[in-house]
């Protein structure tokens, strides 16, 4: 969304390096940024997976996890809701956990394809290589390199993403049997990764976990939670667990800025300047490093998939609470340089 688009000129970029404000000052902008969201409702609820279609498209709910473990909500945080694409982002982390730096890198890579998420000519074009792991190619690799067969693959997302979370995830039968009978796009996108190379295991297996992977539940009070370990160099502020390193995380935050937000990763860079993720659910996961994970909510999607009333909310405490990464100002007074 552009910066018109997001409702957000009139407040003020606030610029900080530090700690968060007190709780009752960041409860007040955490309320001024759902007020300012819910009043729009543009958008659409995705109805291409039958299952999304019967989401409440009036549904919203916003949460803070600080790096303390302080959690602040507001409107429906604890509204279940599958994971979707959100997933790519923490299975990636424990790829890179298990495998390290450069075998992530070399196979499933790091760079915006400038394409739709679940292009197959993007990988045609790059001889095969997925480009990166928030579009499907690249997370269906990022799926097949985890250690073990398809069963022990399932149980390190399940384990690692519930680690995540701080509480033991669920699958959402509905949902994983409405993706399963419409995937054949992830089931083409994984026999033409094998047949580059790129997948060395069953290809079926491979988008079958992953199909299981997107249809965990969560809620934007997890995401928020979620969000924070990864601000946290790897360490679940809520329940203290150290999930992943924080080498794994500066490298997931990196590929997040680069691509998490589908083709309009850049805009969203630009405007937010803070590494996130979205999922076609309606679910929306921002980070800003140090400080604390953004969990919305809000299933009426722009024309990229993307929270509409999530991005709105998000820009708002971006700007309000100082988290922009790009964000500067002088620290000295005009004409005070010698």
């Amino acid at each position: 969304m552009r910066a018109s688009e997001l409702d957000v000129s009139d407040i003020e970029q606030a610029v900080s390096t530090g700690a968060v404000p007190p709780d009752e000052r960041l409860d007040d902008l955490l309320a001024a940024a759902h007020a300012r969201a819910l009043a729009h409702e543009e958008g659409a609820v995705a109805d291409y997976i039958p299952a999304l279609a019967d989401a409440d498209p009036a549904s919203f709910g916003l949460c803070i996890a600080d790096v303390r473990g302080g959690l602040h909500e507001i409107g429906d945080t604890r509204v279940p809701f599958s994971i979707q694409s959100i997933s790519k982002a923490f299975v990636y982390a424990l790829l890179s956990e298990q495998v390290g730096h450069e075998a992530a890198f070399d196979i499933v890579g790091v760079n915006n394809s400038g394409l739709a998420f679940n292009s197959v000519v993007a990988i045609e074009l790059n001889d095969g290589h997925p480009m990166n792991p928030m579009v499907n190619a690249g997370a269906l690799a990022t799926t097949a390199l985890l250690p073990g067969d398809a069963d022990e693959k399932w149980a390190t997302v399940h384990e690692g993403l519930s680690r995540f979370a701080g509480r033991e995830l669920t699958l959402d039968d509905e949902v994983y049997r409405s993706e399963s009978e419409t995937n054949q796009r992830n089931q083409a996108i994984a026999m033409l990764l094998q047949s580059y190379g790129r997948i060395r295991h069953d290809p079926a297996e491979v988008v079958d976990v992953y199909t299981r992977q997107c249809s965990l539940l969560v809620d934007a009070r997890d995401l928020a939670v979620m969000g924070a370990t990864l601000a946290d160099g790897g360490v679940n502020p809520v329940t203290g667990e150290r999930v992943v390193s924080a080498e794994v995380c500066r490298d997931t935050l990196a590929v997040l800025a680069a691509s998490g937000l589908y083709e309009n990763s850049g805009e969203w860079l630009f405007e937010i300047g803070l590494p996130g993720k979205s999922g076609v659910a309606g679910g929306l996961v921002t980070v800003a490093p140090g400080k604390v994970g953004i969990g919305a909510y809000a299933p009426r999607l722009d024309a990229a998939g993307n929270s509409v009333r999530g991005q709105i909310a998000t820009a708002h405490l971006a700007r309000s609470l100082g988290l922009n990464i790009f964000a500067s100002d002088s620290h000295f007074p005009a004409g005070a340089r010698s």
